[in-house]
């Protein structure tokens, strides 16, 4: 909060080209104070897995922000912005910590000598988790200023709004199932089998689930970006079908990703936040320049296949983590369908184009139902939750 404020002006300058939005900057530096009080609110909900709890503070702080933004959009306009995000920040901190209330812990003298041994692991993991996460926001900076730079401020917006589209809309996917993955992965964090095995359940539905997305996503592109923004930002539909691809090797990325942080190597989670942030901005950079928007979603897509390969090399040295061949055949029957349905869009026969769409979202659900139904037996926990339903309202 502090450096943000004292370079409020160099921040705008490097931002816009000038200083004109000094004080924008110097004012919206405290709602990163208000983030990170309610992330550390949070926290302990997710820690102590009270989902219920988790979802209604991170639901009702949202829904506030927005029930304020709408009328301050309507009257102001643009200049609704700053006022917008100061008020989502603090909304999402009050209802943080009237919710962490509800939790009643009980207070515990804990001798210094402890104390220090247990802080000290805390504190060197969480500036790692930190340092990780504001190279991840630098990198995607310098991308913001290159792309101003060469292409000028409106294909800044076209990137943000196509990186919004996936990381946002598509990635939450993620978000939510990481509330309960962390916790459960860190309580197991001695027993590289049984890591091994939550690891690989988590990527075998983590990819169920984002190939039918991902061919969703590429057949109603075109309908979604004029949902979602206007028919102006079409020029963005080749770059957001190629990173989408990207999201089948991150849902394994990702999955893999946490086995350090639970772990608590913060060594290792350094050194590959610098070298995989350097190789996607330099990835960014590079697509943008050959290929303008589009080059950006291809460039996303390869840095997630090399993010994939370079967890794998490491986790298997590292932690002797590996999967399963069961996994391979699922995950590679996944990528064909997602790869047909991204090559399907290069038909110029509308009927016969949206036709064979058609069966690759069938094709898609239906494998993708039939897996997890194999693993979980989908129907019996239908059956149970209906059933503790009828007897709740009974």
């Amino acid at each position: 909060m502090l450096l943000t404020f004292v370079f409020s002006k160099a921040l705008s300058i490097m931002t816009f080209g000038d200083s004109s939005q000094t004080y924008a900057f110097a004012i919206l530096s405290v709602t990163i104070l208000f983030k990170q009080l309610s992330s550390g609110q949070l926290a302990v909900l997710q820690g102590l897995r009270s989902f219920r709890l988790l979802a209604k503070a991170n639901l009702y702080g949202n829904l506030f922000g927005l029930l304020f933004s709408i009328p301050l959009y309507y009257f102001l306009k643009i200049d609704a912005i700053l006022p917008t995000i100061i008020i989502a920040s603090f909304s999402a901190l009050l209802f943080s910590f009237y919710y962490s209330n509800k939790i009643k812990i009980e207070k515990e003298k804990i001798p210094n000598s402890l104390f220090l041994i247990e802080s000290k692991l805390i504190v060197k993991l969480g500036f790692m988790l930190t340092i990780s996460s504001v190279l991840t926001l630098l990198s995607t900076y310098l991308v913001q200023i290159y792309v101003g730079k060469m292409g000028g401020l409106e294909q800044v917006g076209f990137y943000n709004a196509g990186f919004t589209l996936l990381n946002s809309y598509v990635g939450i996917i993620f978000t939510v199932m990481s509330t309960d993955y962390f916790p459960k992965l860190a309580s197991i964090n001695t027993d590289n089998d049984k890591v091994r095995e939550s690891v690989q359940q988590q990527a075998f539905i983590s990819v169920l689930i984002i190939t039918p997305v991902i061919v969703l996503f590429l057949v109603l592109s075109s309908l979604i970006v004029k949902v979602i923004y206007t028919s102006k930002f079409e020029v963005i539909i080749p770059m957001i079908c190629a990173g989408i691809i990207g999201m089948l090797f991150r849902a394994v990325s990702w999955s893999m990703g946490f086995i350090l942080i639970a772990k608590g190597d913060s060594k290792m989670f350094i050194k590959t936040a610098i070298g995989f942030n350097t190789l996607s901005l330099l990835m960014n950079i590079a697509g943008y320049y050959f290929y303008g928007l589009e080059g950006l979603g291809i460039s996303f897509c390869l840095y997630f296949l090399c993010h994939f390969i370079g967890l794998k090399i490491i986790t298997k040295n590292r932690y002797n983590f590996y999967f399963q061949k069961e996994f391979y055949q699922i995950y590679f029957i996944c990528f064909v369908i997602c790869i047909v349905s991204f090559l399907l869009r290069f038909i110029e026969n509308e009927i016969f184009k949206y036709s064979l769409f058609s069966l690759m979202i069938l094709v898609s659900f239906g494998f993708s139902f039939y897996e997890i139904n194999k693993k979980m037996n989908l129907s019996e926990i239908f059956t149970s939750f209906v059933q503790r339903k009828k007897d709740k309202n009974d």
